[in-house]
């Protein structure tokens, strides 16, 4: 009988008396990427009440059973730190990097509006907002010292605002440098979103562009989950709140989720939207499993996703007239 342990094969008869071993090496990866296999394909697998230790120690794999014990304990560590380091896969590291997008979104916006209302004071007529405003103080500090070569001179110079005090300038600056590291931050996250979906998702990028399609998986919670979604889950994704609201009571069902970012979609007639949306859907979906399972690039998905939208433009090009009511019921009005 062939027995698959953590240490090597073994061959034992009838009686469970080992005929024949053939062990692995004492080094811990060796030892700890073998356990790893065996725990998926899970075959020749030692029967009830079989004592690996004793196994251990009558082919000769270890001398004693501290020894046994020892090794044990280095090899489930060794396999634990393995199965931690391969769960970031790439798709998972676009996940982390879109949700850190997120989280400088909202920080930057709330910092960016703080030093707009802060700066406000004493400058109200600059006009200046977000990272412009950021750079603005950044580089001039208090309005007394923009020079004349800057458009906002003469506003600067005729302002009813406050006079800016040296410990508030400095403080301020140092604001608004923060502010403005926050922004190319994002701009360094936004690029690495771009890189790996080029690397990892090529067609999703294609049809959804690199933040849509980064959103998408970042929903799903991997690429090999949105492979595995039917295009009508991936139509109403991101619409969470409106589709338990249909299912609850009698609200419309949504006809988009966060696909209606898709530049196809929002620049569509209200009355083709959701017809779009289940085209553009479609496509994502068909996409998303050329990436997982194939990774080849199919550079026709665009052109067809646009032939297809001109068809549904093409063949639905007014809104739909309202149903007349029937005869009975304007005889019931006219009634009351």
């Amino acid at each position: 009988m062939k027995i698959n342990t953590w240490f090597g094969v073994l061959e034992t008869g009838r009686t469970g008396e080992i005929l024949e071993s053939r062990l692995l090496s004492k080094d811990i990866r060796v030892l700890a990427l073998h356990s790893l296999s065996l725990r998926d394909s899970r075959s020749d697998l030692p029967p009830e009440r079989f004592d690996p230790k004793a196994a251990a120690l009558e082919c000769g794999f270890v001398a004693s059973s501290a020894e046994y014990y020892s090794l044990l304990h280095e090899v489930t560590l060794e396999a634990a730190k393995h199965q931690v380091s391969s769960a970031l896969t790439p798709d998972q590291r676009i996940i982390q990097a879109v949700e850190a997008l997120d989280d400088i979104n909202e920080t930057t916006n709330s910092l960016s509006e703080r030093l707009s209302e802060w700066y406000g004071g004493y400058f109200p007529e600059s006009g200046l907002g977000g990272e412009d405003l950021a750079l603005f103080i950044v580089k001039y500090g208090s309005r007394e010292n923009v020079g004349s070569e800057d458009p906002l001179h003469s506003k600067a110079r005729a302002s009813m605002g406050a006079k800016l005090e040296p410990a508030d300038e400095a403080l301020l600056i140092g604001f608004a440098e923060s502010v403005c590291s926050l922004y190319e931050r994002r701009r360094q996250i936004e690029v690495y979103i771009e890189n790996s979906m080029e690397l990892i998702a090529p067609n999703l990028k294609l049809i959804a562009g690199p933040m849509l399609g980064a959103r998408l998986i970042s929903l799903a919670g991997s690429l090999e989950k949105l492979a595995g979604f039917p295009s009508s889950t991936i139509q109403v994704i991101g619409a969470s709140k409106a589709l338990f609201k249909h299912l609850r009571s009698r609200a419309p069902s949504p006809k988009h989720g966060i696909i209606y970012s898709h530049p196809l979609i929002n620049t569509a007639p209200w009355w083709v939207r959701g017809k779009i949306a289940r085209a553009v859907a479609s496509k994502l979906s068909l996409a998303a499993r050329i990436d997982f399972y194939s990774g080849e690039r199919d550079h026709s998905l665009p052109e067809k996703l646009e032939t297809k939208v001109l068809q549904i433009k093409t063949l639905n090009p007014r809104p739909p007239q309202k149903k007349q009511e029937s005869g009975a019921k304007l005889k019931k009005k006219r009634r009351k």
